[in-house]
């Protein structure tokens, strides 16, 4: 199948998807009309299946990167929100200061 152009009577031909797994972790896809592409980098080509399994790897590992950066700051926060309180900071205000949204903490 080809595809229309803006030039009368030239058709391009139907792009092909390559699927690439580069030697940095990173995966990338790649249409191509020209046939196999070259890469700019060093990698492979490999199925749409590896490279579905390699973004699903990535996906999983920034969700668990996301989760622990977020229990960093929760944890960071309470931090700031108990000392704020040892000091004698009122609750509302130690909240608002230190971002701190968990169970009020006795002291």
């Amino acid at each position: 199948m080809s595809h229309e152009t803006d030039l009368p009577g030239v058709v391009a031909p139907e792009p092909v998807t390559y699927w690439v797994l580069y030697d940095d972790g990173s995966a990338g896809r790649i249409e191509s009309t020209s046939g196999e592409p070259v890469l700019n980098r060093p990698g492979r080509l490999v199925t749409e299946a590896e490279y579905q399994q390699r973004i699903a790897e990535l996906e999983a590992a920034n969700a668990a990167w996301i989760a622990e950066q977020q229990a960093a700051d929760t944890a960071r926060q309470r931090e700031d929100y108990l000392a704020l309180r040892a000091a004698g900071v009122p609750e509302a205000t130690a909240r608002r200061l230190s971002g701190y949204e968990g169970e009020d903490v006795e002291q």
